[in-house]
């Protein structure tokens, strides 16, 4: 399931990627968590994920704090603060992350926002099998909300879960 969805992800056409994520971009700043969230965490993307980089800018002209993950570890993300005029530099994961770090508080996070492989509708979520974000998401706060990204074809009937798998609480996909 994984090497498909990362096939299909490499091989969508960049005018489908880009049209679906404005689509996804204007669904998710419609949200009651997006607009009442002052501190949100989205991720930068990379291999052909929902392009957050419009979402993120946006947020910050609309003064939100925008935070994005930090590999820490292999296993351990912590949430960065974005400047909008930050340097970028290759993580461990070989995802861009801010070259200089000022962590945001887990708790002060209000909304999460998670990438995938592939969701099903109850939110469960394949990830690229690290188990990264559900180790994050396992100390997020509850009250907080957490929303996936992604792309119709990356809506599964059923994605399967195991124990230390997290739900995501809602998927935003075109």
């Amino acid at each position: 399931m994984r090497s498909r969805m990362l096939s299909r992800l490499k091989t969508q056409k960049e005018e489908d990627r880009n049209r679906k994520s404005a689509q996804i971009k204007n669904k998710l700043f419609r949200t009651l968590a997006f607009k009442k969230a002052k501190k949100v965490m989205f991720y930068i993307p990379f291999g052909g994920e929902v392009d957050t980089r419009k979402m993120i800018s946006q947020a910050q002209k609309l003064g939100k704090t925008v935070a994005v993950p930090y590999a820490h570890t292999h296993r351990i993300i912590k949430p960065c603060v974005l400047h909008r005029s930050a340097q970028l530099r290759k993580g461990l994961h070989g995802t861009d992350e801010p070259a200089t770090k000022r962590f945001m508080r887990l708790k002060d996070i209000e909304l999460v926002v998670v990438p995938g492989l592939a969701f099903d509708t109850r939110g469960s979520r394949l990830g690229r099998g690290k188990g990264c974000y559900d180790y994050f998401l396992r100390r997020f706060p509850r009250r907080a909300s957490s929303i996936g990204l992604a792309f119709d074809f990356q809506i599964l009937p059923f994605v399967p879960a195991t124990a230390t798998d997290v739900s995501v609480d809602k998927v935003i996909f075109a």
